[in-house]
């Protein structure tokens, strides 16, 4: 058996390369196992866009964390030297009642966040590739935009490396049992004796995290880019990425960007209630009933851009039952981190909860507030 290492990381991808990260610059003997290669396209942390956005509608609680994330995504974009973050403002799309709509205006308004109101007709005024119903509103602000999560992970992996971090890719995490003195990991290739044992598999965590698995569950999602008729509605400095609640579900969407496939990036939040198991999972799957449902939306709100699908991609969502993430240490195991369930809505949060991460492994707590992903609110009991 190797020697002992003072962190085990499981899973390299969004959360646990700014674990690894923040582990390593603070001095420790760290190792990151990635099943994968690091980044790959088989979980949740790929896609070449992903939305951040300050006025959060799923609970107020998550904007004192999104702060801190900007400063630190800001923090390793200058020390990578190349952009990460894309900023284009965000709009908040649904009529007044929807989670979407009220619950970003409770986060403006508890935290004095700057935005704007707008009725359809301004939408339309301003952002042309719109088509709304009259009922409609939406939030405007400007501190929204997408990160580029291959080469966040990538900027992550090279700082960490950089600080003395061991990576190891191709090499799968199959177990993990507690010692009087930490944990003995086990892989698909040898075992690894540490003080403690961060859990960042994503879409795997369930087959890694016990009982916990009752609550970790695994998803489908597509996402597609589509061809537009008039691309200049669909530029970067005319459209901001979006998230808009309607009758027909949650969807989102990004600017047309050189980074990625061409098109406009479209995806629907838990795209059709697919449950599945990460080993399983038809990467290459997706098909013309994922191509409808996206371009039926983009038919009725985003007409110029309900082109055929040029690209699609199928990953993993892990949702919890009230959608909120799950960062804890482990109740039965607490020299075992939990970071999972991050439901589709995590990447935003990487650099700030490799943070928490980081600390809850080196001393058991965090000065960040996170009450709301405690382990304790699960009853699982009989699990």
């Amino acid at each position: 058996m190797p020697g002992r290492y003072d962190v085990i990381v499981a899973g390299v991808g969004g959360m646990g390369s700014a674990a690894t990260y923040h582990l390593a610059r603070r001095g420790r003997r760290v190792l990151g196992l990635e099943r994968f290669t690091i980044p790959n396209l088989m979980g949740s942390s790929h896609g070449a866009s992903r939305i951040i956005r300050l006025a959060y509608f799923e609970h107020p609680s998550y904007v004192p964390l999104l702060r801190r994330s900007y400063e630190l995504w800001r923090e390793l974009q200058r020390e990578h030297g190349g952009q990460l973050l894309h900023m284009t403002g965000c709009l908040h799309v649904g009529a007044p009642g929807t989670t979407v709509f009220d619950g970003c205006l409770r986060s403006c308004d508890e935290h004095g966040l700057e935005h704007e109101v707008l009725d359809s007709v301004e939408v339309s005024r301003r952002f042309p590739a719109y088509r709304l119903p009259a009922e409609t509103m939406a939030v405007l602000e400007a501190e929204g935009g997408f990160l580029v999560p291959e080469r966040c992970i990538e900027a992550h992996a090279a700082g960490a490396r950089a600080a003395g971090a061991e990576l190891r890719e191709g090499e799968a995490v199959t177990g993990w049992e507690a010692t009087s003195g930490g944990v003995v990991v086990h892989t698909d290739q040898d075992s690894y004796e540490a003080g403690r044992l961060v859990l960042t598999a994503g879409a795997w965590n369930g087959k890694l995290a016990g009982r916990y698995a009752a609550v970790l569950v695994p998803e489908r999602q597509v996402v597609g880019w589509l061809d537009v008729a008039r691309p200049e509605r669909f530029r970067q400095d005319a459209f901001p990425v979006f998230v808009m609640e309607v009758p027909e579900g949650m969807y989102y969407g990004f600017p047309l960007f050189a980074g990625g496939p061409p098109g406009l990036k479209l995806g629907r939040f838990h795209h059709r209630h697919e449950v599945v198991d990460p080993d399983l999972l038809d990467r290459g799957g997706a098909g013309p009933v994922d191509e409808a449902l996206l371009r039926a939306f983009a038919a009725r709100y985003l007409p110029d851009g309900s082109g055929p699908a040029l690209a699609m991609s199928v990953c993993l969502f892990t949702n919890t039952p009230d959608e909120h993430f799950l960062i804890d240490l482990h109740p039965e195991h607490p020299e075992v981190v939990l970071g999972a369930g991050f439901s589709g809505h995590g990447f935003k949060f990487c650099s700030v909860v490799g943070e928490i991460l980081a600390d809850l492994a080196l001393e058991g707590r965090t000065r960040h507030d996170i009450g709301l992903f405690g382990a304790g609110r699960f009853d699982l009991k009989g699990v």
